[in-house]
């Protein structure tokens, strides 16, 4: 998914969840319960008090048993954040500040801003979580720039700690899936980070083909799962497939779906039940960075059944910020894949639509 630097300016534990004991962290009864303290609202500058993550629950039917849980900016509020009422929201992203070892969000706020702390007190006032997201497609993420494992582990440590959070997200593309000694670093510190912070719940976003995930990401998950990481689900990017595919975009998110599923089974020995619950959705709403990828709101609503029929982890999009229609007669100065959908549509009406 794309940052927010502009051009110019296993899953031992997903094996543990299908058949009994860890938390999967992500959206289902084991959020709710965490939601509390996850919650930001005491202090977001000291480490939260680590509380024992709840086993899931047995998934219920209907709408409530797939989580929302869409991706916003850290830094900047949008009118439709709170559409579809999320269970945890995607705090995007957290990369190096530079070529050091010092998390910033977006690479260039520091961790601890007065203003980023008050904007995750406002989210999470209605009871929902919130999620750290490391990395991206711009900047560096921290992997690539933080030179021992234990650096890197205390670097993810201080942004947690700073947005009151037990969950963390990995967004991992590009050239960051591509370099085997930062995906090896990163399954340490995570590793490390775990063993000190036993309640942390760890995603890995990753892209994905119609075919599945590609042999870089399947790569990335050895490592994790090598390194005893305990992954709660894998967050799949339905999105930006190449000028190959100019089907349907709600169809192509179920194929890819459905490939990464039986990828999950094969490869980690997981049950139909324990592969879909370990598994994420996220879509790009309205127009693609790919010419010809346009996701509608009947895509969303799609997915969302889907995701409901299959008791998918929790769905979720790129974002709330771009949940509202360009302005008319501005297309040619919006930029669909940053600020609005590219699509008719009200604002926040893609939150509704996969929300349920």
């Amino acid at each position: 998914m794309r940052g927010f630097l502009k051009p110019v300016a296993w899953l031992t534990c997903v094996f543990a969840m299908a058949t009994a004991g860890c938390s999967s962290g992500s959206g289902d009864a084991s959020d709710r319960a965490a939601r509390a303290a996850d919650s930001p609202g005491a202090s977001a500058t000291s480490p939260v008090s680590p509380v024992s993550p709840a086993s899931p629950a047995s998934p219920a039917s209907g709408s409530g048993s797939v989580s929302y849980a869409p991706y916003v900016s850290a830094t900047e509020a949008a009118d439709t954040d709170s559409a579809g009422s999320p269970t945890t929201y995607n705090l995007a992203f957290v990369i190096s500040g530079g070529s050091g070892c010092t998390p910033k969000w977006n690479g260039t706020e520091a961790i601890g801003d007065p203003a980023v702390t008050s904007r995750i007190a406002k989210l999470t006032a209605d009871g929902g979580g919130v999620r750290v997201s490391f990395g991206g497609a711009s900047g560096k993420e921290l992997a690539s720039t933080c030179t021992s494992a234990t650096a890197l582990a205390a670097a993810y440590g201080t942004a947690l700690d700073a947005a009151g959070s037990r969950q963390a997200d990995f967004d991992i593309e590009g050239d960051q899936l591509t370099d085997a000694d930062s995906v090896a670093l990163r399954s340490e510190a995570i590793a490390l980070l775990q063993k000190e912070r036993t309640d942390l719940t760890v995603t890995f976003t990753l892209p994905v083909m119609p075919s599945g995930l590609d042999a870089d990401s399947l790569a990335l998950l050895a490592s994790a799962n090598a390194h005893d990481v305990q992954v709660s689900s894998v967050n799949i990017m339905t999105m930006n497939y190449g000028e190959s595919y100019g089907g349907d975009m709600g169809d192509y998110a179920l194929t890819a779906a459905r490939a990464t599923h039986t990828q999950l089974k094969k490869v980690f020995g997981l049950s139909d039940a324990g592969a879909w619950r370990g598994m994420a959705l996220t879509s790009m709403l309205g127009v693609n960075d790919v010419d010809g990828e346009t996701f509608t709101l009947s895509d969303a609503a799609q997915v969302r059944a889907f995701a409901e029929e299959k008791e998918i982890g929790w769905v979720s999009m790129w974002s709330t910020f771009r949940d509202v229609p360009c302005e008319d007669g501005q297309r040619s100065q919006d930029d669909a894949a940053t600020n609005c959908s590219g699509v008719s549509q009200s604002s926040g009406a893609f939150g509704r639509a996969l929300s349920g």
